[in-house]
C-alpha cells in the first residue's frame, strides 16, 4: 500500500516512509474473503437500522465467519457503509424507506433479481410505525414482499424481526406503537409460513433498551449492534445448518442424496414465566424416513424444560435438540410428526418465538 499523503519535503527519509507504510497496513481493514459460486446468499433487508451504516451486519458477519460459516455471501444493491471492521457489507437497507412504499411501488423485485438471495433477514417497518401507518397495512406490505421473494426463489427462507424499541424525542406515541405492531407479527408469520419457504420470527425487541442501546432513541449504537447480531445469529445458523434447498444435488432434488424435511414452530399457550410450544417435522422428500432430529433455538434466556413425543437434549446456550420417540420416527413421504414442549422465559420475554430446523434418517430396505 502506497501512502497518498503529500509531504512538503521533496524526499521522505527511507525510515519514515517504511513507518508510514507499516502504519497504513495495520489500520486498514482486511477485505473479506470472496465467497464461492455456491455460497448461501443472505440479503439484509430494511431501512436505516439495517443500512446506515447497520453495523450489526458487520458484527453478525464476523461472528458467523469465526464460527466456521465461511461459505456465505451477504447480498444487496447497496455497498458497504463503514463500520470500521472487515465484513461483507452488501445490503438492502435503504435509509428512510417505508415498507409500505416498497410494496406499493414494487421496488423489491428488481433488487431480488439483481442479487438472487437464498435467505432474507428483514427488520423493516420502523418508519411506517413512526408515521402512524396502521399495522394491518404494514402487514399487508409484508405479505406482498414475501410473495415477491417467493416469486424470485420458491425456496426462500425468511427471518422477520419483531422491531427493536423506538422512543424518539418527537414521537411520544412511537414506543407503544412498536409494542402493538410487534404483537401482530407472530400470527401473521404463522399464516404466511409454508414448509417450502418458512417464515421465522426473531424477537429483536425483548431486552433492547432505547436508553442504553441507541444513540437517538431509534438507531442502534455499538451495544445495540451487538444485541441485534446476537438475536439474528441462532435463527440464521439454524437455517444454515439445515442447508438451502434448491441447489444441485441437495436433499430433495430428483435423484439427489438423502431425504429432506422441514420444521415449523407455534406457541400453543403462554403464561407469566413460560409458554407451551410445539414443533412439526414434515418429510418433504419422496422417500420414507426412519427417524428425525429437530433443533430448536429459542429466544435469549428461554430454556426448554420438558418435551413429550420426543427426547430432549439441551446445550448450555439454550439450543435444544429433540429426537423422535420410538413410535413416531418413521414418516412416509409428506407425513409429519409433532412434539410439544414447555419453556421457561425471563420476566421481560415478549411473544414466544424460536428458530427450528430438522434432519431425517433414510429408511433402510
Amino acid at each position: 500500500m502506497r501512502s497518498t499523503r503529500r509531504s512538503p519535503l521533496r524526499i521522505l527519509p527511507l525510515l519514515g516512509l517504511l513507518a508510514a507504510l507499516l502504519l497504513g497496513l495495520t489500520v486498514a481493514p482486511r477485505a473479506a474473503a470472496a465467497p464461492t459460486a455456491d455460497a448461501v446468499r443472505i440479503m439484509p433487508l430494511g431501512d436505516s437500522i439495517t443500512g446506515s451504516p447497520g453495523c450489526w451486519r458487520a458484527v453478525l458477519w464476523n461472528r458467523l465467519r469465526s464460527a466456521g460459516y465461511t461459505d456465505i455471501d451477504f447480498v444487496g444493491t447497496l455497498p458497504p457503509q463503514g463500520c470500521g471492521q472487515a465484513h461483507d457489507g452488501d445490503n438492502e437497507g435503504h435509509g428512510g424507506e417505508l415498507v409500505t412504499n416498497v410494496a406499493d411501488q414494487n421496488l423489491l423485485p428488481a433488487r431480488l433479481a439483481a442479487t438472487l438471495p437464498d435467505i432474507v433477514v428483514m427488520h423493516f417497518g420502523t418508519n411506517d410505525v413512526w408515521s402512524n401507518i396502521a399495522p394491518d397495512r404494514i402487514l399487508a406490505a409484508y405479505t406482498k414482499l414475501v410473495q415477491q421473494m417467493r416469486a424470485s426463489n420458491p425456496d426462500m427462507k425468511i427471518l422477520v424481526a419483531q422491531l427493536i424499541p423506538m422512543n424518539p424525542g418527537n414521537c411520544t406515541a412511537c414506543a407503544q406503537r412498536v409494542v402493538d405492531f410487534n404483537a401482530r407479527i407472530p400470527d401473521w408469520a404463522r399464516a404466511t409460513n409454508t414448509s417450502r419457504s418458512p417464515v421465522t420470527v426473531v424477537d429483536q425487541w425483548t431486552g433492547f433498551s432505547t436508553a442504553a442501546d441507541t444513540y437517538d432513541g431509534v438507531h442502534p449504537n455499538a451495544s445495540g449492534d451487538s444485541k441485534i447480531a446476537a438475536r439474528w445469529y441462532p435463527a440464521l445458523t439454524a437455517l444454515l445448518d439445515a442447508g438451502t434447498p434448491g441447489d444441485p444435488g441437495d436433499p430433495g432434488d430428483p435423484g439427489g442424496g438423502d431425504p429432506a424435511c422441514t420444521a415449523s414452530f407455534r406457541a400453543v399457550s403462554t403464561w407469566q414465566g413460560g409458554y407451551q410450544g410445539e414443533v412439526t417435522v414434515t418429510n418433504t422428500s419422496g422417500s420414507p424416513v426412519s427417524g428425525w432430529t429437530a433443533t430448536v433455538v429459542p429466544a435469549e434466556g428461554v430454556r426448554l424444560t420438558q418435551v413429550w413425543n420426543g427426547s430432549l437434549t439441551t446445550a448450555a446456550d439454550g439450543r435444544a435438540t429433540v429426537t423422535n420417540a420410538a413410535w413416531n420416527g418413521a414418516l412416509a413421504p409428506g407425513a409429519n410428526a409433532t412434539f410439544g414442549f414447555i419453556a421457561t422465559t425471563p420476566a421481560t420475554a415478549g411473544t414466544p418465538s424460536a428458530a427450528v430446523s430438522c434432519t431425517v434418517r433414510a429408511a433402510t430396505s
